[in-house]
């Protein structure tokens, strides 16, 4: 089977690698002086967080930082046992820097020459040498690096010894680069027809040159490199010359100026192209935007370029009502039920209803009554494709463990979902199968604190999910509660914890739902009202007596007795009169329809946005 990495190769298209990794740690604080290679053990989220911006700027290859992380370098920090260590924790952390973004780059294995001089010039024995790059190639290929970088060196003698310790190791891809001066010779006067030569004839995939002085004379020896026939080439130059501004080092060369030069490169013939000393995620993702833009302008000499593909599931602008006008003008949301089969039609007709009759969002539950349901993360993102109205997730702790609730929030999110009512659940006792076990690892509470971990870019262990996610979260209160103190200390944890919109329980009685808005006092997040339409004077009871923390008023009851058959309008009636009554305290309204009666939910948001 032919690698990945080769194919890729074989393709001809021009691939972005990422720049300086020592560049960054030096920027992030660390000096000169410790062990750049060390810092994959000592300060590893630093080192992913590195690796995350490349491939956010674009770069599709990204090298381990280990290049210095062979015995002879190590040895002067006095970490020359911990080869192994370095490199496997270095190529870890690369791999999981790519899973975190989701993007399909090739992870190489960075490997810089020992600043040690061969035989008969120095006094470093060869076989020594090639043990040394055996030992830390081999960290590297068990650590998963996809390809090699060799890189820096300037002595083919030296590269040679790193060839043949790979090919000992496995048959994986190499690039080798040399770095060369502005006499266009590497330090040791190898020119670059010698250096394709010799490279070629020792089998690296990629002949290519490093660091050096900068992009415009790296691009005369890609140049030379090409006119040498090798078959592929690689330049990575740095960011220009060095200069030192109060005691740091601080290269010149603008990401544009880099940019371009890459460009130049590729259409000389150059297959890779990235950056070295004093490149950043800026010039990679330049660099990026450079070579793209070249394809398109050769794409529209050949054939018309296809429209732009819209993001995956991200929504139109007129889509993302609910959000824009929460605690600037009231909002309306329905709450639809997940069918109890696989067809979702009549929620998406229902979510399209309410969507033409004035609703901002529809509220999708989960579970609700601890019933078998069409999941809720599948329902809200069928309806919000489908109906093209936001959807609000109802999300419980009931039935997932603390790693599969940030499982599916993660894949919610790149779904699209981006508001989410965090709910502690229904038992499932209450439903269809009372012998199922509850999970409730954390409560409503606690998932709201989940949430807006991920909304900061880390899990509940610390580790980081790469792009943050940007849920906006709400919690319930339930004002009808026989136990308003303890609701309300909940009610406040829930805010501290990072809720920014609130979404009540049915409430039926003005006086009662004005004193516990009192009792909360001046609160900077808006409250939506509950509203539950009754439908005649036996769902009245039901809800009542059966329905989990929720009650009416005795005149509720009383007038729904004696409506008989007009029990819908007078239920509507009830539910216009609470609106009237309380409507101007609260930051918008949830209708909660009876019966998967959408139309009856319909009218009510049609008559709420008719002007009085």
């Amino acid at each position: 089977m032919n690698h990945p990495f080769r194919s890729r190769l074989a393709s001809g298209r021009p691939i972005v690698a990422d720049g300086a990794m020592g560049t960054q740690i030096y920027g992030r604080g660390i000096a000169y002086d410790e062990c750049f290679d060390w810092q994959s053990i000592e300060r590893p989220e630093l080192i992913e967080a590195i690796h995350r911006e490349y491939i956010q700027a674009g770069a599709e290859i990204i090298e381990t930082n280990t290049f210095g992380a062979n015995r002879f370098r190590l040895a002067a920090h006095g970490l020359d046992d911990r080869v192994g260590d370095i490199n496997r924790k270095a190529a870890r952390l690369a791999r999981g820097a790519r899973e975190i973004c989701g993007e399909s780059v090739f992870v190489a294995g960075s490997v810089g020459p020992t600043a040690r001089t061969l035989l008969p010039y120095g006094n470093a024995e060869p076989s020594d040498v090639r043990e040394a790059f055996e030992e830390q190639i081999a960290a590297l290929l068990e650590g998963g690096v996809d390809l090699l970088v060799l890189e820096t060196f300037s002595d083919l003698d030296e590269i040679e010894l790193a060839i043949e310790a790979a090919r000992s190791v496995a048959d994986v891809p190499i690039i080798a680069e040399m770095t060369f001066g502005e006499d266009l010779c590497t330090p040791r006067g190898y020119t670059p027809q010698q250096v394709a030569d010799r490279l070629t004839a020792l089998g690296a995939d990629v002949v290519g040159a490093n660091c050096s002085v900068g992009p415009s004379m790296l691009l005369d020896v890609v140049e030379g490199l090409l006119a040498a026939g090798a078959p592929c080439v690689s330049a990575m130059p740095n960011a220009g010359f060095p200069n030192r501004v109060d005691g740091r080092l601080i290269y010149l060369s603008s990401p544009e100026y880099v940019a371009d030069y890459g460009r130049r490169m590729v259409d000389l013939g150059a297959v890779i192209v990235g950056g070295c000393c004093g490149t950043t995620p800026s010039h990679t993702y330049a660099l990026k935007r450079a070579l793209s833009e070249g394809e398109r302008r050769t794409a529209v000499i050949e054939v018309a370029l296809p429209p732009e593909p819209e993001p995956l599931h991200e929504p139109a602008a007129e889509e993302s009502s609910f959000r824009g006008k929460l605690g600037r003008q009231r909002v309306i949301s329905v709450e639809i039920r997940p069918p109890r089969g696989a067809n979702p039609a009549k929620a998406v007709a229902g979510a399209c209803l309410l969507r033409d009759a004035g609703a901002d969002a529809v509220n999708v539950v989960d579970s609700a009554m601890a019933r078998v349901r069409m999941g809720a993360v599948a329902t809200a993102v069928l309806v919000r494709q489908e109906a093209a109205i936001d959807s609000i997730l109802h999300f419980t702790t009931r039935d997932r463990n603390l790693m599969a609730i940030q499982s599916d929030l993660i894949g919610a999110h790149a779904l699209g979902v981006r508001n989410v009512l965090a709910l502690t659940g229904d038992p499932p006792s209450l439903g269809d199968y009372a012998h199922a076990k509850a999970v409730y690892d954390i409560d409503s509470i606690g998932l709201i604190r989940v949430i807006s971990q991920l909304n900061q870019g880390v899990d509940t262990g610390g580790n980081s999910i790469g792009t943050p996610t940007n849920f906006l979260i709400g919690c319930a209160l339930n004002p009808t509660t026989d136990d308003l103190e303890y609701e309300l200390d909940r009610f406040a944890r829930k805010l501290d914890a990072g809720a920014h919109f609130v979404m009540t329980q049915p409430v039926y009685d003005a006086e009662l739902f004005e004193s516990v808005l009192s009792r909360i006092g001046p609160c900077d997040v808006p409250i939506l009202m509950g509203i539950l339409p009754l439908q005649n004077y036996r769902h009245a009871l039901f809800i009542h007596n059966e329905l989990p923390g929720v009650r009416l008023t005795e005149e509720a009851l009383v007038r729904m007795e004696r409506a008989g058959a007009e029990g819908i309008p007078e239920g509507l009636a009830l539910a216009k009169e609470m609106i009237d009554d309380c409507g101007h305290l609260v930051a918008g309204i949830y209708v909660m329809p009876s019966f998967g009666r959408y139309e009856m939910a319909a009218q009510l948001v049609s008559d709420l946005l008719v002007p009085v």
